[in-house]
């Protein structure tokens, strides 16, 4: 099959396209910028084509022959409906590694004309939110009854550009803590409840936050109350800190000029953990852990393992579980699971 990398200069794109080469892909290599385009693209022997997203025709015409995008060029609040509604004219399946709630509604709003036009829509196809996806899956499988779900996440090495912008974007929209909410996603602040998370690496207490999950965990699992959380010092100062204007400004502009992502040894060393737990409303409670590498070396290799799968799936909208199955994760290099423990 032919797969197109769209954003490859990007820091995620590049770690994607340097090991889709050393595993034996050949993916065409796609962005807006032809100067950091092409010597990535001559570096690695590929093909490239320069095209923008606010160009549709040029976008359709650099999907005609493609059969599916691994779409790599955030923030994709602006992104990814652009590029997803190019694919499904062209009938190329699509992948994304966004963990917007926003993003994530706006694409599973999606599923019927993705149905109709036979084409596969999987965001969030990285750490944000492969893992905790699979892990929400895992522990309601295990309590069937469950009411109520706690996902929770610390991750080591540091953010990207792009991680970094896309949070300072939330905070310019005023989301602070998001929660799902008798199946209504609601506003809540930020840190406004704390658990303590049984990671496989220890207890820690983290501070209730804005993450993917409460999207997807609810199209995975049909749960209608959906946490997620953090380890997050002084949330409510934080979030009055960033909430000030110039702040954001400040902060956006050291983006651009001092971060660069985690370095080969912060890739190869840092590792993520992740807790899911299950709760009904007669005490029942399913609950489980997983240890993970970096979480831009997960989404590399998670990226890499779907990408060519798309034209196997379902059609439609579909999380990481409800794709693949909760155990995909397993699947990843260096995942370890604990549990499911029922209590």
């Amino acid at each position: 099959m032919t797969w197109l990398l769209y954003g490859a200069t990007g820091y995620t794109g590049r770690l994607v396209a340097r090991e889709a080469v050393a595993r034996g892909e050949r993916p065409v290599l796609a962005g807006r910028s032809a100067a950091a385009l092409a010597p990535l693209a001559a570096e690695l022997g590929l093909e490239h084509r320069v095209v923008g997203l606010g160009d549709a025709t040029a976008l359709r015409e650099a999907l005609a022959d493609v059969d599916a995008v691994a779409h790599c060029a955030g923030p994709f609040s602006a992104t990814a409906l652009p590029m997803a509604e190019a694919c499904l004219d062209t009938g190329t399946h699509y992948l994304d590694i966004t963990g917007e709630i926003d993003v994530l509604e706006a694409l599973h709003a999606l599923d019927d004309r993705a149905r109709a036009a036979g084409v596969v829509l999987l965001p969030g196809a990285g750490f944000d939110v492969v893992p905790t996806d699979c892990l929400a899956a895992t522990v309601a499988a295990a309590l069937p009854t469950a009411t109520h779900l706690d996902i929770a996440f610390v991750v080591g090495g540091g953010p990207s550009p792009g991680t970094a912008r896309s949070a300072l974007e939330a905070l310019d929209k005023g989301a602070g803590g998001r929660a799902r909410i008798d199946g209504v996603i609601r506003e809540v602040p930020l840190g406004y409840h704390r658990v303590t998370a049984s990671f496989r690496t220890g207890e820690r207490s983290v501070a209730s936050i804005a993450w993917g999950d409460v999207s997807t965990a609810y199209h995975s699992t049909g749960v209608p109350n959906i946490s997620t959380y953090t380890w997050l010092p002084g949330a409510p100062l934080l979030e009055r800190v960033l909430g000030i204007g110039p702040v954001r400004r400040l902060a956006r502009a050291g983006v651009d000029r001092f971060l660069k992502g985690p370095g080969e040894r912060a890739l190869a060393r840092s590792r993520s953990q992740v807790w899911a737990r299950a709760r009904d409303a007669h005490g029942g409670e399913a609950q489980a852990a997983l240890s993970t590498p970096n979480g831009y070396a997960l989404t590399v290799d998670s990226v890499l393992r779907i990408v060519t799968r798309l034209p196997g799936l379902p059609h439609g909208t579909r999380t990481p579980s409800s794709a693949l199955g909760a155990d995909f994760v397993l699947e990843l290099d260096g995942v370890r699971r604990n549990g499911p423990r029922l209590h």
